[in-house]
């Protein structure tokens, strides 16, 4: 697999669902497990942070109400919060989950990781792409 040597850190390169290289989903806010800006995952994210999701009101809403409030800023932990607009990369299955709840908020193929396809089907990614010509 290939390697990016970028600032001195060795991180594979990922594919994104669509078979290309995995793009930046957010540098501001600064997003990813990583805090790369883009939706890598490896062994320590047990979340499965690869969706590349623009933050709707009803999806904000709808994590808040299972327990994960994203809209809150928490300066202690560098968080700004997030607002209807924002790219963040979200646990996959919470993707789904708000899919079955008829929450789910767009998705950026290209800078959705390849694995994310373990929690969502890769048709499902695609009804709510905002980056499909």
């Amino acid at each position: 697999m290939p390697f990016d040597t970028t600032g001195g850190r060795r991180r594979r390169l990922s594919k994104n669902v669509l078979g290309g290289p995995l793009e930046t989903c957010s540098l501001t806010p600064r997003t990813g497990f990583l805090r790369t800006g883009c939706c890598e995952t490896g062994p320590e994210d047990l979340g499965s942070h690869t969706v590349c999701a623009v933050m709707s009101a009803e999806f904000l809403a709808f994590s808040k109400s299972q327990g994960n409030d994203l809209s809150t800023p928490r300066p202690e932990f560098g968080f700004p919060g997030l607002k209807p607009g924002d790219r963040w990369c979200v646990c996959a299955p919470r993707w789904q989950e708000a899919l079955v709840a008829g929450q789910a908020p767009p998705v950026v193929l290209r800078a959705t990781e390849a694995s994310a396809v373990r929690f969502c089907s890769l048709a499902d990614l695609k009804r709510h792409a905002v980056d499909l010509a």
